[in-house]
């Protein structure tokens, strides 16, 4: 089996408990999970506000050190990596952020941004190199050079510069690609655009994706296999196809009830879907599972220990005592459930990127997010 790409290996991340505030934030706990560099694939994070999502992000990027465990690069812990290494992994290692507009210099062009990794990364001897560079990922990505370059970015649209972002990515032909809540804050004509640009880079270029959002619809549309994370733990987990429609975990059904149908006379209930729990469950232990003051099945054991995963079906686990019966899988083995991981290569499926981009659009109208904050 070859070396992961990236891999969290038992990851806790803790804020606060300094000297002067001795509160303490878990906010990811004891958490696993690898990207395969020669299988490429699309996974979602998914979850409400505070849930762990960005904190994963910032983890497997190297911007925050781990409180326990370590994040590995091709098998090499990220805090300590040689100059080299490290200056290989920003390469296979990109990111998207959500800001389309706080990422640029308001006094620089276009041009810029594209040119930078091109020259820090020694990507052309000449400048027909570095314009066929920059037209190529700009035109991968559905943009016009002509349109856009010699601008400032005050001039384009929202999903014009995130567009870019992403063609700056490809540029470094990187083998993953973080794309942190890529779509929230552009239109909802503008995310089919984006999310089948981001696709076409997982089909067409062999990148994989790790897609965080709070937007089932989306995730569902674009992924694989999505992960549910609910205050720093795994909810649930696998076969996304099988996870939105037919969700296991109590949180996980409180998130697909969440999202309102395209139907007038169908109410929206929300968290009444779910309801909440009936009477006292005893006392709180060290280790519980942290939805149970939000759920309608909670159980005695479940404030006197923390679920594990349970190994309910071929693609899919489920941290709920609800499934006590199936047998357990380890957090370091959780990824060896997906569907992306049983298979070799890349996805081989006949995609119309244009009935992808007009089932998002249509889709991305009427459905509703957990919450549209940010971790």
């Amino acid at each position: 089996m070859s070396t992961p790409l990236i891999e969290a290996r038992n990851v806790t991340k803790t804020f606060g408990g300094g000297l002067f505030d001795k509160s303490r934030t878990v906010a990811l706990e004891d958490f696993s999970f690898k990207i395969d560099a020669d299988n490429p694939s699309v996974t979602s994070i998914v979850g409400e506000s505070g849930s762990g999502k960005t904190t994963l992000a910032r983890l497997l990027l190297g911007l925050v050190a781990p409180t326990e465990g370590e994040v590995l690069y091709n098998g090499k812990n990220l805090e300590n990596l040689s100059s080299r290494d490290r200056k290989q992994f920003l390469r296979d290692v990109q990111v998207i952020f959500q800001d389309p507009f706080e990422v640029y210099n308001p006094f620089y062009r276009i041009d810029h941004v594209l040119d930078t990794p091109i020259r820090n990364f020694g990507l052309a001897k000449t400048e027909k190199e570095r314009k066929d560079l920059i037209n190529e990922a700009l035109e991968a990505v559905g943009i016009r050079p002509e349109e856009i370059l010699g601008r400032f970015p005050h001039e384009l649209s929202g999903g014009q510069r995130q567009r870019i972002m992403v063609a700056r990515s490809l540029l470094l032909r990187p083998k993953l690609i973080i794309a942190d809540e890529p779509v929230s804050m552009v239109d909802a004509s503008l995310r089919a655009t984006i999310l089948g640009s981001l696709l076409r880079l997982n089909r067409e270029f062999g990148i994989s994706l790790i897609y965080i959002t709070h937007d089932l619809t989306t995730a569902f549309q674009v992924s694989e296999d999505i992960m549910v994370f609910y205050r720093g733990s795994l909810a649930e987990a696998g076969d996304v196809d099988q996870v939105v429609r037919n969700p296991e975990h109590p949180y996980t059904r409180l998130l697909v009830g969440s999202i309102p149908l395209p139907d007038p006379d169908m109410p929206w209930e929300g968290e009444r879907a779910i309801g909440r729990p009936a009477g006292e469950l005893g006392e709180v232990g060290e280790k519980f599972c942290k939805f149970t003051d939000r759920c309608p099945f909670a159980m005695p054991m479940c404030v006197q220990s923390d679920p594990p995963l349970y190994h309910t079906h071929e693609n899919r686990v489920s941290s709920c005592f609800l499934y006590r019966e199936s047998p357990t899988i380890p957090m370091t083995e959780m990824t060896s459930i997906f569907r992306s991981s049983n298979r070799q290569g890349p996805v081989q499926d006949n995609v119309s990127f244009d009935a992808l981009d007009a089932e998002l659009e249509v889709s991305t109208e009427s459905s509703s997010s957990a919450s549209s904050n940010d971790d």
